[in-house]
């Protein structure tokens, strides 16, 4: 009861502030003072102290049931964009694609055969799942877990991505692009609790306990066609969207953009704060960089969401290519 107090202390926070920004309904709004909570007042888990899979807890058979139930036509949309050379990167990160000499057996059928070798670091390139050790805390991870403590040569020793399994929920896609009335949100829009509220309204859909929540900006419509604009900013959730969102318990929180927030946040003083309220505080994994325009164009907010992570032992994240059910 201690712990669900302090985070309840915490979430009454975010409510103030997404009633603040609600109020004031500029596209950007400064956050200023945000800080993590200290480690007593994240840990432990709602799970406990020795929970390593956060939000995928809420990953039952009843909830994957009830997902195969929105399945009506057996229609699939794809939401994973394509891995190429010519895809927007970060820093030192790089995905590059060789293609192996043919070679011809010699048995009198002439059977070739052709191959790739594959230089990436194939755990944040593409459309990616990121896993909690991929961000902390100074030097935790979710759960108060010291990274330190669970680094070795080949990988993380616990909470690899490896660990995640499949993904098969509810997905609810919010078009806060189409709710704006623009095809892509500003380069450093920051989507509010009260464009969430709106855009829920305006579909006719309620986010749920288990759901894999995404946010269409339109940001994914510049993927390997304007790869500056892309990395340089991007519009996203804000930290009160965030913890509005997280209140309510999804698996996961997805969009269109690089970082699933916007970047950069209106308060300079602090980077990617999402990144550590999500996976870091909560234990909510992030999809980025997914394609969700085709998505959009259906109107459609509800649907069976897919998403199988590689067995990448003890991996930061893993590029993903997870699909839409109708």
């Amino acid at each position: 009861m201690k712990t669900l107090s302090r985070r309840g202390i915490f979430g009454a926070l975010g409510c103030l502030c997404g009633t603040h920004l609600g109020l004031q309904a500029t596209p950007v709004q400064a956050q200023t003072g945000w800080l993590p909570p200290a480690p007593a007042d994240r840990c432990p888990s709602r799970w406990g102290p020795n929970d390593r899979r956060g939000a995928m807890n809420l990953m039952t058979p009843d909830r994957a049931k009830r997902a195969a139930g929105l399945i009506r036509t057996g229609e699939i949309v794809e939401l994973g964009q394509t891995l190429s050379q010519q895809m927007p990167f970060f820093g030192t990160r790089r995905f590059d694609q060789h293609l192996k000499q043919m070679f011809m057996n010699p048995e009198a059928n002439r059977r070739g055969s052709n191959e790739e070798v594959v230089v990436a670091e194939i755990g944040q390139v593409g459309t990616q799942l990121d896993m909690f050790p991929h961000q902390t805390i100074g030097d935790e991870t979710y759960n108060c877990v010291k990274v330190p403590g669970i680094s070795s040569r080949g990988g993380f020793t616990e909470m690899g991505v490896d660990t995640v399994g499949t993904i098969f929920t509810r997905g609810v896609l919010l078009d806060i692009a189409a709710l704006k009335g623009v095809p892509v949100l500003g380069d450093t829009y920051e989507i509010t609790v009260a464009d969430i509220e709106q855009a829920q309204q305006r579909q006719n859909i309620r986010i749920e306990e288990g759901d894999a929540v995404l946010f269409h900006t339109g940001w994914g419509t510049l993927w390997a066609r304007d790869n500056a604009r892309y990395v340089r900013s991007c519009p996203g959730i804000g930290i009160a969207a965030a913890q509005y969102v997280i209140q309510r318990n999804p698996i996961l929180m997805g969009a269109d953009n690089w970082p699933v927030e916007v970047s950069p946040n209106s308060d300079r003083n602090i980077s990617l704060p999402v990144h550590q309220i999500a996976l870091v505080v909560n234990g909510v994994h992030l999809l980025e960089n997914m394609k969700l325009d085709v998505l959009a164009q259906r109107g459609q907010g509800e649907f069976a969401l897919m998403v199988q992570p590689l067995k990448i032992k003890g991996g930061s994240g893993s590029t993903v290519a997870p699909s839409a059910l109708f």
